[in-house]
């Protein structure tokens, strides 16, 4: 997973980067909240490490802000200093997904994080077979039916393909699909994603006849919505 770690201490940066990489996590460092807003722009993440004291900002303001801005399919994670319960709340209120009083070890940071990831994305973890509408993905196999009749697909093009269905209405970035279907070859071109857009697109019927399509975003990436829905 991808994930923004937004603290004004290089050092938790450090420190919390260093920790989840070794569980296998992406991670970015953003010492304000106003640096995050911007990558927000063009990236995409699955969780957010935020701190409550910032030189720009509260991490309040940043997460109210985030959650305007952003899917709720982004989970954010209060880490700070601030142990008030009534701190607590409110950041919980605001809609944080966790809360954790730092100086904290990297074990207990790791599995809150993994926590939260399982139940903002239960369904991966348990299901085989996932099913949109007329589309059924078996993750097993990597084979797609439309209906009773199955698609042959390339093994990117289904990574793809699910990783769109499963962020349905979220739009995600060039950046994070890159790296989440080729482990972000930095040299690869952003046209070997776009065609195999296209690919999906034509391949998968991804037409008002069959409910679903895929929208470009410009300067940013693609996302796959119901048709009609707007997301």
């Amino acid at each position: 997973m991808r994930i923004a770690i937004v603290d004004d201490d290089e050092g938790v940066i450090e420190f919390a980067s260093a920790a989840l990489g070794a569980a296998g996590h992406g991670c970015t460092g953003f010492r304000t909240g106003a640096a995050l807003l911007a990558a927000l722009r063009r990236q995409t993440f699955d969780l957010i490490l935020l701190d409550w004291n910032l030189p720009d900002s509260s991490g309040m303001e940043l997460l109210r802000s985030i959650r305007d801005a952003v899917s709720r399919a982004t989970a954010i994670i209060m880490l700070t200093s601030r142990s008030d319960k009534d701190d607590v709340a409110a950041a919980l209120h605001a809609g944080a997904d966790d809360y954790v009083v730092k100086p904290e070890t990297s074990s207990v940071i790791v599995a809150r994080v993994q926590a939260v990831l399982r139940r903002a994305m239960p369904s991966a973890a348990r299901e085989r077979v996932l099913q949109f509408g007329p589309y059924a993905f078996d993750r097993l196999t990597e084979r797609v039916k439309i209906g009773d009749e199955e698609v042959a697909l390339s093994a990117k093009e289904f990574q793809l393909a699910l990783t769109l269905f499963e962020n349905m209405h979220r739009a995600l970035s060039r950046s994070y699909l890159l790296e989440t279907i080729w482990q972000s070859a930095a040299d690869l071109s952003t046209r070997t994603l776009d065609m195999h857009v296209s690919r999906i697109r034509t391949k998968l019927r991804l037409t008002p006849e069959n409910g679903y399509r895929i929208v470009a975003i410009s300067g940013y990436g693609y996302r796959i919505e119901r048709f009609g829905t707007e997301g």
